[in-house]
């Protein structure tokens, strides 16, 4: 009798970095090794593999993991493709003399080459070598990766994305979540807060992390053979994360600046927090709690607009666009009647929680040492929050040097993004998307691919 094959061939290819990676992987023991030059390794996509195959052995019963040993026997062709929204352009746009607009951007082939970070004279940079936006691009790598893998295999049936209608199958995207959350933490050497991985599985959200507990064991077998046994834990385990659906309040836009100074290391920022937070744990729980607090009054403020929006439709509509062509100090003198000053106090209400959560937020930053608001950030914001129409601004994520963001009320995203180009700020076209991750059949590429799962589509 002939012996099965040990072993099937990854293909990892990343045209926009014109990088291409050759994998060994094991069957029997879900090993994976890299054969090729060690600058073409994606540990994110390595982890990726390793773990949605486990899942798929850990789901099936023998019938399907003979089956499932037939498709890997064919190989495992995998081309990795991010949204323009995820990295920079502008040297790209500067360098076609194209001015500094969203128009420009929009322009741009999807799925443009990338454009490297390149080091200081001295060789340490702190910069991430792709010159990224601050999205979480590895977070949706690993999402997407994971959840066309567990498409492909069975494990689960993922949704249409240009069907709003189809119902989706939340106990399968909550095998997508525990597997991709999995898989970038171990990637990444830490658990996060999972945020960007869950609004990838899952959409817009209001969201509390899991326990670290949940991966433990993950994080101490996944490396020393025990794998499987690993991943079976991580689907049975508890996962106590907290989601509940969040959105804007209608006739909002986000939107999304680039600065251009070059981007921050996420990493080394928050090890500079969490440093601070052991060396003096007594005022850094306070700031933490003043924190939580402006953000929680945020989101009041936002679902009650939401609420004001369902109830009073015309008098919230009349109050949006009014305000849309004012700065916020004369928003008040709109408030004509009882049901259009609810509205305003409302938005008056979350701009100035905002105010609150930047202040905090530098207040943070300065005591760890760490630009979380860079003072060049806050003229901009400052600069920005003053403008009609305005009613957030601040930064997004761990913060720093990538990105500003901005809420804006009707029309008035139109001048923001003039006066942040005139200010060297790219205004972006990344819009909130409800989704999750579905199966994307818009692109025509996706024509060519024959397999069960043609493209991934995260927002």
């Amino acid at each position: 009798m002939q012996e099965k094959k040990a072993w099937t061939d990854v293909k990892l290819t990343s045209p926009q970095l014109s990088r291409e990676g050759m994998y060994k992987f094991a069957l029997k023991s879900l090993q994976i090794q890299c054969v090729s030059s060690s600058e073409t390794r994606n540990p994110f996509v390595e982890n990726a593999v390793q773990y949605s195959l486990a899942a798929a052995r850990a789901t099936f019963d023998k019938n399907k993991i003979e089956s499932l040993h037939k498709l890997l026997l064919l190989g495992l062709d995998i081309t990795i493709l991010g949204g323009n929204d995820f990295y920079s352009y502008r040297n790209l746009i500067e360098r076609y003399g194209l001015p500094l607009t969203s128009e420009s951007l929009a322009t741009l082939p999807p799925f443009s080459s990338i454009t490297l970070n390149i080091e200081d004279a001295s060789g340490a940079s702190c910069r991430p070598e792709v010159a990224k936006t601050g999205l979480g691009s590895s977070a949706a790598m690993t999402t997407a990766v994971v959840s066309a893998l567990l498409h492909y295999f069975g494990v689960v049936r993922l949704s249409l994305s240009n069907d709003p209608q189809e119902r989706k199958n939340i106990e399968d995207l909550d095998v997508v979540h525990k597997i991709a959350q999995t898989a970038h933490c171990i990637a990444q050497g830490k658990v996060g807060s999972g945020f960007d991985v869950s609004s990838a599985v899952y959409g817009s959200q209001r969201y509390v992390r899991f326990s670290p507990e949940v991966i433990s064991y993950a994080q101490v077998s996944a490396n020393a053979g025990f794998l499987l046994e690993a991943i079976t834990n991580v689907l049975k385990g508890k996962w106590d994360h907290e989601r509940t659906e969040f959105s804007l309040p209608p006739l909002m836009t986000l939107l999304l600046g680039e600065p251009g100074t070059g981007g921050s290391s996420t990493p080394s920022m928050v090890g500079s927090v969490k440093k601070w937070q052991k060396s003096d744990p007594h005022k850094s729980q306070e700031m933490w709690r003043r924190l939580s607090e402006a953000n929680s009054a945020l989101e009041m403020q936002l679902k009650l607009l939401s609420g004001l929006a369902k109830e009073q439709w015309d008098a919230y509509k009349y109050v949006i666009d009014s305000c849309s062509m004012l700065r916020s100090d004369k928003w008040i003198e709109q408030a004509s009647e009882p049901n259009k000053e609810a509205v305003i106090k409302a938005l008056l209400g979350a701009k100035d929680a905002m105010l609150q959560i930047r202040y905090h937020m530098r207040t943070v930053g300065e005591a760890a040492g760490v630009p979380i608001e860079p003072e060049s950030q806050t003229r901009l914001l400052d600069a920005t929050m003053n403008l009609e129409g305005v009613l957030l601004a601040g930064v997004p994520g761990a913060g720093g040097f990538d990105a500003v963001f901005a809420v804006t009320l009707g029309g008035s995203s139109t001048n923001v993004s003039k006066v942040w180009g005139s200010l060297d700020v790219l205004a972006l076209l990344v819009t909130e998307d409800p989704r999750g991750v579905s199966i994307e059949n818009a692109d025509p590429r996706t024509n060519e691919i024959t397999s069960a799962v043609s493209a991934i589509h995260i927002e």
